[in-house]
């Protein structure tokens, strides 16, 4: 996709939704973290149901290590994966109490120390807690990216990388959102609504879904 292109779609995106954010509910950067861990393989809302319940009784390092292990897989037994997420969620709140005063840090590195956490949740976190113009990649912006020309790859990191490239610098901190949503809601895996999808004449797909 050149240039021009890119930057038009963008423009289109930003226009449809201004101050795009995550669908994930949390109201401090731990909250975040936790959210996110729990989100690999699993729908936000799904996460979000089960943090609804979590979070009032426990939001903060200490109050999830008081909880335990097996305290804490009661409030997330209902998303999938939840015995090795509970051990990595308890493992990162001694980690950051150890560490880090209890508090989420803000460099990569630091982040991707914390088990359950890869570049994706890292780039997430630094992203929409710390306003960073890391870009996110997962299955939704995969999909988008190959399937539009705007960033094709075969692996998650390769289509990372185009986006830190091609993503015009004023759509960058926007752009994680924008693709994951428009991969959630219009460019979806089956039978994409190319009818009414806004950047349809960009889009380098040559199966579009009739409409």
């Amino acid at each position: 996709m050149k240039r021009a292109a890119i930057a038009e779609l963008f423009r289109r995106l930003r226009d449809l939704d201004p101050n795009p954010t995550t669908e994930l509910h949390y109201r401090t950067p731990f909250e975040l973290l936790v959210a996110v861990i729990l989100s690999a393989q699993a729908t936000d809302v799904g996460v979000n149901k089960a943090t609804k319940r979590l979070f009032p009784v426990a939001n903060t390092p200490q109050t999830i290590l008081a909880l335990g292990e097996d305290g804490l897989k009661e409030y997330i037994s209902t998303i999938g994966l939840y015995n090795a997420k509970a051990k990595n969620i308890i493992a990162t709140c001694a980690l950051l109490l150890e560490r880090h005063d209890g508090e989420v840090p803000r460099t990569r590195e630091e982040l991707e120390a914390l088990p359950g956490v890869g570049r994706k949740t890292a780039n997430v976190i630094l992203n929409t807690v710390f306003g960073e113009t890391t870009i996110a990649v997962d299955t939704h912006i995969f999909r988008v990216c190959n399937r539009t020309g705007l960033a094709r790859g075969k692996t998650v990191r390769a289509v990372e990388d185009k986006l830190v490239k091609v993503v015009p610098d004023e759509y960058k901190l926007g752009a994680h959102h924008w693709l994951i949503l428009h991969g959630r809601y219009v460019c979806v895996a089956r039978k994409p609504k190319c009818p009414v999808c806004p950047i349809r004449d960009l889009c380098a797909y040559k199966h579009k879904t009739p409409g």
